[in-house]
């Protein structure tokens, strides 16, 4: 009791926010309830002169005093008990604010203020509560030593710098989540500057959806597309190869059985041509899913001989459609990053150091583009990739570190289980759970996760929460948060843009805060927007550029004539009809036309002309 009677009295220490000649009563409050979690504060709404301030303000930090220590707390709420406004005397308010932990000062004189999160001892009826002084509040939101990069300032005090721990966001996983059009592409692109320069030796992949990254991070970006993307088909498991084939439909156990059976043949026929269809067995085995080439032709082979067999003969309508599959997947320009090699090689070394940029020659960020790319496509790729994120960072033993950052994650990773593709969502989980011991890390990006899977969300131990409208949506990041702040969050659906309110490992408490500005070059976006300037009539637009983008089909070669070449000003029933005017008409065969399948360009197709 000694303590409070002591505390009651008034604080030892100088005033920051105030003049010291102004009255203590008129400008502070006092404690008249407490429940251990809460408690409410009795204060005037004026200020010594009468005049009406913001002194207490919902989402501001208090500091209540208790002599040795100062409990701090986050107002969440203000009102007056009779709903009504004195315009003659006092306004009499109650604040209620939520304990968020304390302050004391250090031990030797003049030393920083330490913050725990912990309470030790509550505010009692009648202590003293003020704003928070700017020293205590920097000492809340210290990180204690940890390798700490500015991501902005603080909305309460923006004269204090938002810190975060780089290390600790980075290796437990971090979520940005916010409605459509707050700011999460800048503030994906503001973190990832930020953890290029803190961190250099660190791989990002990032799997983007809207083609927007690449030209915000111009130095440190290396572009993939559709065009440019070269993953052969041999480096993909047999799922993600049977989802290739089947173009994302249910797909059929007997084909599949089939394919687990003959592409360890065509692997082994790669490796030992002269070894025939003998698949060995043991230790050194092949299987469907080790990354070693074969060519789609020995495949091919392989379900012909199988269909030739005699006692395959229930099995021949299986394996002509499996066939069929495999010719059309082969044939179809969507997947030219695929099968475009002529040549089978083993490629692997140049295709994993190009995506994941070993080494980096200055560009550590690997921006693969999605857009147009068809859904089939994005979840096979997506999971190939995700899957050699993970086998990287554990193979090299912790020597290579790697960010795969999802953009728009809930696309490739929905909360229902019969929707998306499996195997990206056990790649991505497995990541999320195991990465982090083998230097693999992950960064969500979405505004939707209500329909994120919770298994992913649940693993990241950092959260970016900017403005979210749905109460589905509100209702998991509150689920999310672990301290016992979690009346901050009631502010989610009125932030500003460029606001956050950052929770979890990476930040020594829950903390609102405001990113910082970027350049108008370097926000994502902006560039291809800035380009393309909109006509009023249209006249600008090229169709048949759209139209050839639409279709994706390269330019046929030039037809091998199968008869005369016809003068097209001539008509049915005209003398000379289907005879060449001149010799020159006649087509000559291109000196580029396939000869894969053995076929002479001079003689396949052609008619002998008698001059």
């Amino acid at each position: 009791m000694f303590v409070e009677r002591e505390a009651s009295v008034g604080e030892p220490t100088s005033q920051e926010r105030r003049n010291i000649q102004q009255n203590d009563k008129r400008i502070l409050g006092n404690v008249v309830q407490c429940d251990g979690a809460r408690a409410t504060i009795c204060a005037y709404a004026e200020d010594a002169e009468g005049a009406v301030t913001g002194l207490w303000t919902v989402g501001k930090m208090i500091s209540i005093n208790l002599g040795s220590t100062r409990t701090v707390g986050l107002v969440y709420a203000i009102g007056k008990s009779d709903l009504a406004w004195n315009h003659e005397g006092q306004n009499l308010i109650e604040v209620s604010v939520e304990l968020v932990g304390e302050v004391r000062d250090g031990a030797e004189p003049g030393s920083k203020p330490v913050f725990d999160r912990g309470i030790t001892t509550y505010p009692h009826i009648g202590a003293i509560a003020h704003s928070i002084r700017s020293r205590d509040l920097q000492a809340v939101y210290d990180l204690a030593g940890r390798h700490s990069v500015t991501i902005g300032t603080l909305s309460q005090d923006e004269s204090i710098d938002a810190n975060i721990a780089i290390d600790d966001t980075l290796a437990r996983h971090f979520a940005i989540v916010g409605t459509t059009g707050v700011g999460k592409s800048t503030a994906v692109s503001l973190l990832l500057r930020k953890t290029i320069e803190a961190r250099p030796d660190l791989r990002v992949l990032i799997l983007d959806p809207h083609n927007e990254f690449a030209a915000s991070l111009p130095e440190y970006c290396v572009k993939v597309d559709s065009k440019t993307l070269d993953l052969p088909f041999w480096m993909f498991r047999l799922e993600e190869f049977a989802e290739v084939l089947f173009r994302g439909r249910e797909t059929v156990p007997e084909e599949v059985d089939v394919l687990r059976d003959l592409i360890p043949a065509a692997k082994n026929l790669y490796r030992n041509p002269n070894s025939g269809t003998y698949v060995r067995r043991g230790s050194d085995a092949l299987t469907a899913d080790t990354p070693v080439p074969y060519r789609i032709a020995d495949l091919i082979k392989q379900i012909d001989e199988r269909m030739g067999l005699l006692e395959s003969k229930n099995d021949r309508p299986t394996l002509k459609s499996l066939k069929m599959r495999i010719e059309s997947a082969a044939a179809d320009p969507r997947y030219r990053f695929m099968f475009n090699s002529r040549l089978i090689e083993d490629t692997i070394h140049e295709t994993i150091g190009n995506i994941f940029r070993v080494p980096s020659h200055g560009r550590p960020v690997t921006c693969f583009e999605m857009a147009g790319m068809p859904s089939e496509v994005v979840n096979s790729v997506c999971s190939v990739l995700a899957r050699l994120a993970f086998d990287l960072a554990l193979w090299s033993e912790g020597r290579l570190r790697l960010l795969l950052l999802c953009e728009e994650a809930h696309r490739y990773m929905p909360a229902d289980p019969r929707l998306g593709f499996a195997p990206t969502r056990h790649a991505l989980s497995r990541i999320a759970k195991e990465g982090r011991k083998y230097g693999c890390y992950l960064g969500v990006v979405t505004q939707r996760p209500g329909e994120l899977d919770p298994t992913i969300l649940s693993q990241c131990s950092t959260f970016f929460a900017m403005r979210l409208a749905n109460e589905q949506d509100q209702a998991i990041i509150r689920s999310a948060i672990a301290d016992s702040s979690a009346s901050t969050l009631a502010f989610l659906s009125s932030m500003g843009q460029r606001e956050a309110i950052a929770f979890g490992e990476g930040v020594a408490t829950t903390m609102r805060l405001k990113f910082e500005k970027l350049p108008q070059q370097f926000i994502p976006g902006t560039a291809k927007g800035e380009q393309i300037e909109p006509s009023v009539d249209g006249s600008d637009v090229d169709l048949a550029m759209i139209v050839e983008r639409l279709r994706n089909v390269p330019k046929p070669q030039q037809s091998m004539a199968y008869a005369e070449a016809v003068d097209s000003s001539r008509q049915a029933g005209d003398p000379d009809y289907k005879k060449p005017a001149t010799a020159a008409a006649r087509v000559q065969p291109d000196d580029d036309f396939d000869t894969r399948y053995g076929l002479k360009p001079s003689t396949f197709g052609m008619r002998q002309f008698n001059d």
